[in-house]
């Protein structure tokens, strides 16, 4: 039997990126891993980002409001294991991590093709997922000859499960 016709779509790989507490001493940051990311607007003003229910980023960016969408490059895997298979909870996730932080003083990664800084406008239920309906504030290319990593390219060195 084929495989489910989903299975055929190959997405990009971002890391979502968070801050909450900014400027206090109770500042935290996290990166996760995130595929489901989709413009929802004409001329990309809008994006929705799907995250994981459990993951810490989903509390950074319900508290503040704030998220980065880094677009990954096919240079980043290792990312897929230091970002998406232990949580911020537990590790900080930031140490060796190239990255650097935007005015609102939320993180971005240095190394990814660029990011997308948004401002979350509503979310909805997803099933195990939250769907974040954000404003796009500023698009920013900040590696352009680099390749951009996709589902299929993890896919087919074995680093996630087809």
């Amino acid at each position: 039997m084929p495989k489910r016709l989903l299975k055929y779509k190959n997405y990009d790989v971002h890391s979502i990126t968070s801050v909450a507490g900014v400027g206090t001493s109770a500042q935290r940051q996290n990166a996760n891993i995130a595929t489901w990311v989709m413009q929802t607007a004409l001329g990309g003003s809008r994006l929705a980002v799907a995250l994981y229910k459990v993951d810490y980023t989903i509390d950074l960016v319900r508290e503040s409001g704030l998220l980065n969408v880094n677009l990954l490059a096919q240079d980043q895997t290792g990312l897929i294991r230091k970002l998406g298979r232990q949580s911020g909870r537990d590790v900080d996730k930031f140490t060796r991590l190239p990255h650097a932080y935007d005015e609102r003083g939320c993180p971005y990664l240095t190394e990814a093709v660029g990011y997308v800084q948004c401002r979350v406008l509503d979310s909805v239920d997803g099933g195990d997922h939250a769907v974040f309906i954000c404003d796009v504030l500023k698009q920013v290319v900040l590696n352009p000859g680099k390749a951009v990593l996709t589902n299929d390219y993890l896919k087919a060195r074995k680093l996630v499960r087809g």
